[in-house]
């Protein structure tokens, strides 16, 4: 049996081509559509008879597999006795001297098989290849032409096949292993607990289905393997090849790799990769991406093909640890490590942002592949703040002037731009308005001119200027993210002292999430609390084609005795309140034993408010959040939380913040979780400009702004009791307002048998 690989020409030549180091920390980016104004000019001076964009197909016999080759090329070109020549264009940001006939072999191999696909076609003995170079901005051009006969084209394009071969072939078999073993695979404990056949069933129908879905799931369902498992068995029914478990907390991250190592365990023969962010798993003490500076960089792509083969052919389950290992071994580094991976594995457990970023996201993930692939998109709540973030960009002054001292009698043009961008936001800062609607398009300009002189300067400089190498990023972004400014965009200017910032802010992300995720097969968005629904599927691109679900707990809901303390908490009466809410917790801590975690919005509160409960209860163990936590840090406050201890421990925690979230404290190691406040984040000018917005859009802007977002900060943090069929306690909530009709009707049933404490 001959088995068939599809696949295109740059990636094939890519893949078995790729040599030398790793870029510095500079990264010449020309954009796609800059690469494709480059070509389109080069084009535009083809003569009538010549042919642009052609699309190309062969396939290429070897040994036992059939190889089907793609690929577009960029040009025909007839001269008047009607002889051919392949033309291949290609745009860099770098000095075009810098680059000679034999700099890119890559390029070569591309144009020779595009030359071999039509001479075999068109049954020519000999054909002439040329690469045509054009430099971004001054346009300037370079071209190299070299002849091949067919003999010599089949022997190379057979020579990069046979290279490719051994991968290919291991591929071919562990896919075949991975649909058996999906195909087999059962789920994975005795019986399903209450509502988690109904949630495993609704994916499983989206994916199917083709549609995305908004699965509210409460807390203790399983909704981990609820997702992943039905995803896992679309794969062996051959409706999907790959899974992006997408999510924001390294905590949740780990259960999803507990998931996919259980179901492994129970033969599921599945690669998993999890990304790891570059400055946590970057092995040097700076992340600075050069050979001059990182030994895993130096010669990186000489090796990374080899360590690809040797952890796909040995591994299943690509955790943090075991990437860092394989890194270690063959000496790459452990995250462009980790993003190779991501392009063949199965199943990938990473950031939002690999996804929905435009800055970040995955881009050699092509179209056909989305088609096969769907996102699961854990504790989906998290994600509208997040996408405002990664849709937002801003500048400050002081980075523009500071670049124009530093670079002056250095570098005039460079200079005189980032001078431009200085003047031009001291103006606006003395006309004195601080909120616009529209685009500055003359800003945008300024920038587009700065980052080409930045470009200029940072190719040339091998110790490149850390202030000038962040401002050229920042102002990237900056340019990027005003290609999305629409009315779903505001300008907004802060006075900071001596300096400016200009932020671009986005306030609705649903068009942009939408947009990113456009193209693959299904979305399901799930969270413990997507309440209200309606706010959910609208902020996250949601539409009327989308499925809903919404599964309850499966647990009985008078495990938890729930109980409001009506005091106000609003900022202007903490201090009256504090000694009352120390007393309740105290009685209810006395009464009570076992351990407490109490939630407050910010961390001054929640620091007055444990000053005074250490002056009414000096004897009592305690433990508090404290900002900028490590890793290591929050392991020991986790731990310290203990089942069948004596002494109880009571935890301080800010409402939102990292135990607030996809914390497990099963069994005795928490008794209680007390919520102080409806967790509205404070008033500021940003959420105020939110609010406005989606007031004008028809919508209860105060609702959208805070009390929405609040609530779930409440909701997440009580679901840190409940968390199995044998867990108990109480939960508190201290607060006025909630009593009052719009925050009740946000509390899940399984509060609703509230008990009311005066």
């Amino acid at each position: 049996m001959v088995d068939i690989v599809k696949i295109s020409v740059r990636t094939l030549v890519e893949h078995v081509l790729r040599s030398g180091s790793m870029e510095t920390g500079f990264r010449t980016a020309a954009s796609l559509t800059e690469g494709t104004k480059a070509h389109q000019k080069i084009q535009k001076t083809y003569k009538e008879t010549d042919q642009k964009e052609v699309y190309v197909k062969t396939e290429i016999p070897y040994e036992d597999l059939t190889f089907v080759v793609d690929g577009r090329c960029d040009g025909l070109l007839f001269d008047e006795n009607g002889r051919v020549m392949v033309d291949e264009i290609k745009s860099t940001r770098n000095p075009i001297e810098w680059i000679s006939e034999d700099t890119y072999p890559v390029h070569w191999a591309q144009v020779i098989f595009y030359a071999f696909i039509y001479a075999k076609d068109h049954d020519l003995s000999e054909i002439t290849i040329q690469l045509t170079y054009v430099q971004i901005n001054s346009e300037q051009q370079v071209k190299f032409n070299r002849k091949m006969n067919f003999q010599e084209l089949e022997m190379y394009v057979n020579d990069i096949v046979g290279q490719y071969a051994a991968y290919a072939r291991m591929k071919i078999l562990h896919i075949a292993r991975r649909d058996a073993s999906a195909r087999e695979l059962l789920f994975p404990f005795e019986n399903y607990r209450k509502g988690q056949r109904k949630l495993a069933g609704s994916v499983y129908k989206t994916i199917f289905d083709k549609k995305d879905i908004f699965a509210s799931a409460s807390t203790g369902i399983g909704k981990t393997v609820s997702t992943i498992f039905p995803a896992v068995k679309a794969i062996g029914e051959g409706h999907l090849h790959r899974m992006f478990y997408l999510t924001a907390k390294t905590i949740t991250r780990t259960a999803a790799e507990e998931a996919f190592r259980l179901l492994s365990e129970k033969g599921l023969e599945l690669k998993v990769v999890t990304i790891t962010a570059k400055d946590k798993v970057c092995f040097q003490e700076e992340v600075k991406c050069s050979k001059e500076h990182c030994i895993f960089a130096e010669g990186f792509y000489d090796r990374i093909n080899g360590a690809v083969l040797d952890i796909y052919t040995n591994e299943s389950l690509m955790s943090r640890q075991v990437i860092e290992n394989y890194a270690r071994k063959h000496r790459v580094c452990p995250f462009e490590f980790s993003l190779e991976l991501a392009y063949i594995a199965d199943a990938v457990i990473c950031d939002y942002n690999y996804i929905f970023d435009p800055r970040v996201s995955l881009k050699r993930l092509f179209e056909e592949q989305k088609k096969e692939t769907v996102l699961l998109i854990d504790e989906a709540h998290n994600l509208v703040d997040r996408a405002r973030e990664m849709y937002s960009a801003d500048l400050y002054k002081s980075a523009f002037l500071q670049l124009s001292r530093t670079f002056k009698n250095r570098n005039d043009s460079l200079v005189k731009s980032a001078k431009a961008i200085n003047h031009h936001l001291l103006t606006l800062k003395k006309q004195g308005e601080l909120i616009f609607k529209d685009l500055d398009d003359e800003l945008i300009s300024l920038a587009e001119s700065f980052i080409i002189h930045a470009e200029t300067e940072l190719v040339q400089d091998v110790d490149t200027d850390p202030l000038l190498l962040d401002t050229y990023f920042a102002t990237q972004t900056f340019v990027k993210i005003a290609k999305f400014y629409d009315e779903r965009f505001v300008t907004y200017m802060e006075i900071l002292k001596n300096d400016v910032r200009l932020k671009l802010f986005c306030l609705d992300p649903s068009y942009l999430i939408n947009k990113m995720g456009k193209g693959y097969r299904s979305k399901v968005f799930f969270s413990a609390t997507l309440t209200p629904a309606d706010y959910y599927k609208n902020l996250l691109g949601g539409t009327g084609k989308d499925y809903v679900t919404a599964v309850p707990s499966p647990f009985d809901r008078e495990k938890a005795e729930v109980l409001i303390l009506p005091l106000s908490t609003r900022y202007r009466d903490r201090e009256r309140t504090m000694t009352p809410i120390v007393r309740f917790v105290k009685e209810l801590i006395e009464k009570q034993p076992g351990n407490f975690l109490i939630f407050f919005p910010s961390y001054h509160y929640m620091e007055g408010v444990h000053d005074a409960f250490l002056e009414h209860v000096p004897y009592m163990k305690t433990i508090v959040q404290t900002g900028g936590m490590t890793e290591s840090d929050r392991e020991e406050f986790l731990a310290a939380f203990k089942a069948g201890e004596e002494e109880q421990l009571i935890g301080f925690a800010v409402l939102g913040g990292i135990f607030s979230e996809g914390v497990d404290l099963k069994g005795e190691r928490l008794q209680g979780v007390i919520i102080v406040g409806v967790g509205l984040p404070q008033i500021g000018l940003e959420r105020d400009i939110i609010k406005e917005y989606f007031n004008s859009t028809g919508r209860n802007g105060y609702d959208y702004a805070y009390v929405f977002p609040g609530m779930n900060k409440v909701l997440q943090a009580g679901g840190r009791l409940i968390r199995s069929e044998t867990d108990q306690g109480t939960i508190a909530l201290i607060d006025d307002r909630f009593l009052q009709r719009k925050y009740q009707s946000l509390l899940p049933f399984e509060w609703q048998h509230f008990k009311i404490k005066r």
